[in-house]
């Protein structure tokens, strides 16, 4: 399918440009955009999107003036500064940046490593929160990447824990983390562990990752211990019961 043969054919009917199908039509514009590519012309937009060029051109008129979209020097378009604004009200609501943004912090002095919070949005793994130490070999990421929940560490906490509960993921549920080498990137390993609040809800999985070389048994083993005792702290700060998570770090 080419952008000539658009998967959403516009209707002869000038309606079909209001309401939902407007917005349906504009949100896909902005999902087009990832971090891969950071600016993205008009044929690879209507590549990606389906839609004509003449509506993508309507529709990112409006997307520019509300700041969602701009358009770079050389014609091309990328990603305006209404989205940080809007991830910056999303984190925050969490109320959950106050508590692990310090832990991260101090996870990442203590490993050297990158450490992340990760959190289940709409069938994808995403990292709320993250911090990168200042060494030159690391694993990096991006606050609001988004990654499949079917491989590493993070995707199996949160499949595990989460509502999903995940039937073959009884043995990281028993021991409260998970692990992973080389799902995602063949040279990335990870370790993850859940965090709870009040009532033993699920909040989010807090991850070590890094080259695999830096992970043997021994590292893998110290990582464990250092986010279950710091994965009690998050809870216990949340308001939640932290003992089984303490339980599991004797456990090790």
């Amino acid at each position: 399918m080419t952008s000539e043969q658009p998967k959403d054919v516009e209707s002869s009917n000038p309606a079909a440009e209001g309401g939902v199908a407007a917005v349906d039509r504009a949100f896909s514009i902005l999902t087009a955009f990832d971090i891969d590519q950071s600016s993205l012309s008009l044929a690879e937009i209507a590549r990606r999107t389906g839609l004509y060029k003449s509506t993508i051109l309507r529709l990112i008129t409006s997307l520019e003036l509300a700041g969602f979209v701009r358009r770079l020097p050389d014609g091309n378009y990328a990603v305006g500064p209404e989205p940080l604004r809007l991830a910056q009200i999303y984190q925050t609501s969490f109320r959950l940046r106050d508590v692990i943004y310090p832990i991260l912090e101090s996870i990442t002095e203590e490993s050297g490593e990158t450490s992340s919070f990760y959190v289940l949005d709409n069938g994808s793994r995403v990292v709320l929160f993250r911090v990168e130490p200042k060494r030159a070999v690391r694993f990096s990421i991006h606050e609001g990447a988004r990654f499949s929940l079917q491989a590493g560490a993070s995707g199996k906490v949160l499949r595990a824990f989460s509502k999903l509960q995940d039937p073959a993921l009884a043995q990281e549920r028993n021991q409260f983390w998970a692990a992973s080498s080389g799902e995602r990137d063949p040279e990335t390993a990870s370790v993850s562990v859940p965090v709870f609040a009040v009532g033993y809800e699920f909040k989010g999985a807090l991850t070590l990752s890094g080259p695999a070389e830096r992970f043997n048994k021994q590292q893998m083993d110290a990582a464990i211990a250092m986010l279950l005792r710091n994965a009690a702290i998050a809870t216990s700060a949340l308001g939640g019961n932290d003992q089984e998570l303490v339980k599991a770090s004797r456990n090790l």
